[in-house]
């Protein structure tokens, strides 16, 4: 998302040494559309209900109130949940465009002894800022052109159409941590470090202070030391790279933030015109995977879009003539492996695992056969009701959950074009085209019955243990809608899942919590924020067994709440 706004601002620096026609040719060629009969959808639906009030903006509550528990909620849950998501949609009579442009609005769900408390607040960021002191739209996002202020003159606003875009610090995704601690991050350039507690920004930290990169993604794997590893873009008169980061547990003070982060690799594209767009990334005990996916960004279109009067989302397309690539670079080493794995065009938002095994490596993720989904999301789409939005829901397709398997010892002896994966009761394939060219299919982590709940995304695992590790069970959100509507349990052996589904309850993305002196994977909880379109001030916190996956209780918030994006919690016992 906000890595297009990154590009835009660091074009000044890079590529604007290249000229621009120079630009246009080495970039320009027809994007594609995968055909319809190719597409993985799920059962078509008719008559869905309008979730408008979803994506509608709403007030913050800064001070803590109180809940209304029903049922029990164990009283070993000490801790908070913290979450992060779009809570403002316009300024004066001024509107976002799309879901991701809102204004980031942290929630905390503090438990206690069985009780809980809730607080959320608006990020103060400077996108904030500047917004609300002119009371109108003063920064770019995703999906919307900040407009010339009117208060210059006829000349002023005429040239300012040829000023780059400034990078938004709006950082709506998700919470993240480093050094122990915690900040609010999107994709561009810029973080805030916050108070777990107060969800005050603490300090605006900015990645390209630190190492030469553009932007970071806002999901960061970390090892059991605490080593943090992500990924960035960085943008040149060469073109764009994609760039590995590792950020060392230590600090050396309170005002630590992320010195010591260094780019452990860095990786060409593709197409260096036409960098993939990524959301997240793979990682298993020795290898960081990176997925080139076939949804594009058009630097081209991007640099120039102030000029042309169009919003950055105008520069991200999808080519399904391009192969999906998988680049494994070791964390040790620092070395990008010679063998790439190919397969079919897929878009991936969110990984489940990765892990090692026998000689293979197992790489789970939630995927669809199509790209487009990304520019669908705009608010006026989300704000649909009737034929119009059952329209929008039939004809995109559904993330589902996909396992490629990449064998590891790939040498000059390896036969070609016959499948490697030897793995009992797996059907994935792995064949070799060339001593270091494998193509990939990929096999269902699930049943033909999840179609019937609109696939599944906002994966999560019992991560602290199992990460990197072979595991069992995975947890994430049904969609049969456009946004969650169910919360799903699935069981790896068996492909059989578990659900929580209720009329008009949205539930948020499931966070796992393991129980003390847990002895199973999936002895805990699972807890999910429930919002509803239908009554107001009727939002509450969910908390599942995550063995049974029954109910044990819920507490009550008076509040309303948009459908956010990610969190994370934040033990205290």
């Amino acid at each position: 998302m906000a890595n297009l706004i990154c590009l835009s601002t660091v074009c000044q620096r890079g590529i604007r040494r290249c000229s621009l026609t120079s630009l246009y040719r080495m970039s320009y060629r027809k994007p594609q559309t995968i055909a319809a009969a190719q597409r993985t959808y799920s059962t078509k639906v008719h008559g869905l209900p309008s979730i408008s009030p979803l994506v509608s903006s709403v007030e913050e509550t800064p001070d803590p109130i109180p809940t209304s528990v029903k049922g029990t909620i164990p009283t070993w849950i000490r801790g908070s949940l913290l979450r992060n998501g779009p809570g403002k949609f316009e300024f004066g009579n001024q509107h976002y465009n799309h879901w991701f442009d809102g204004m980031a609005l942290m929630h905390r769900f503090q438990i206690e002894d069985g009780q809980v408390t809730y607080r959320s607040r608006f990020l103060s960021s400077d996108s904030y800022k500047q917004n609300s002191e002119r009371n109108r739209i003063m920064v770019s996002e995703f999906g919307t052109l900040a407009l010339p202020d009117p208060c210059k003159n006829i000349f002023q606003r005429f040239l300012s159409r040829f000023e780059m875009i400034k990078s938004t610090d709006n950082a709506s995704v998700n919470f993240v941590k480093y050094k122990g601690d915690y900040y609010v991050s999107t994709e561009s350039n810029y973080m805030h470090r916050v108070d777990p507690d107060t969800l005050k920004s603490k300090q605006k930290v900015d990645w390209s202070k630190f190492i030469a990169v553009n932007g970071a993604t806002a999901h960061p794997h970390i090892d059991p030391d605490g080593t943090a590893y992500n990924m960035g873009n960085s943008y040149g008169n060469k073109g764009a790279l994609y760039n590995i980061i590792r950020v060392p547990p230590e600090r050396d003070g309170s005002t630590d933030t992320l010195e010591g982060a260094k780019i452990l690799c860095s990786i060409a594209p593709h197409d260096k015109s036409k960098p993939s767009y990524y959301h997240s990334f793979g990682m298993s005990e020795n290898y960081v995977v990176f997925i080139e996916q076939p949804i594009k960004m058009d630097l081209f279109k991007i640099v120039t879009g102030k000029l042309r009067g169009k919003s950055l989302n105008e520069g991200i397309f999808w080519d399904s003539n391009q192969e999906t690539i998988f680049h494994l670079i070791d964390k040790q080493t620092g070395k990008e492996m010679p063998v790439k794995y190919y397969t079919k065009a897929l878009s991936t938002f969110h990984q489940i695992n990765a892990f090692e095994q026998d000689g293979f490596l197992m790489l789970d993720m939630c995927s669809s056969d199509d790209g487009q989904a990304i520019n669908n999301f705009l608010v006026q789409n989300l704000r649909q009701s009737g034929e119009g939005l059952d329209e929008m829901y039939n004809t995109m397709c559904r993330p589902f959950p996909r396992r490629f398997v990449l064998p590891l010892n790939i040498t000059s002896e390896t036969p070609l074009e016959q499948n490697l994966n030897t793995r009992p009761d797996s059907t994935a394939t792995a064949v070799c085209r060339t001593k270091n060219q494998v193509f990939c299919t990929f096999e269902d982590l699930h049943g033909e019955d999840l179609k019937d709940y609109g696939g599944l995304e906002f994966p999560h695992i019992n991560y602290a243990k199992y990460n990197t590790k072979p595991y069992r069970y995975y947890y994430g959100c049904g969609f049969r809608h456009l946004v969650g509507d169910s919360l799903i349990k699935m069981d790896l052996e068996s492909k059989k899942f578990k659900v929580w589904r209720q009329p008009d309850l949205y539930p948020s993305e499931p966070v796992f919590i393991p129980s003390p002196n847990a002895e199973e994977e999936d002895d805990g909880v699972i807890l999910s924020v429930i919002i509803t379109p239908v009554k107001d001030k009727s939002t509450f916190l969910l908390v599942l067994d995550a063995k049974t996956f029954e109910e044990l209780g819920r507490a009550e918030v008076p509040v309303n709440i948009p459908y956010g994006f990610h969190g994370v919690f934040n033990s205290s016992a």
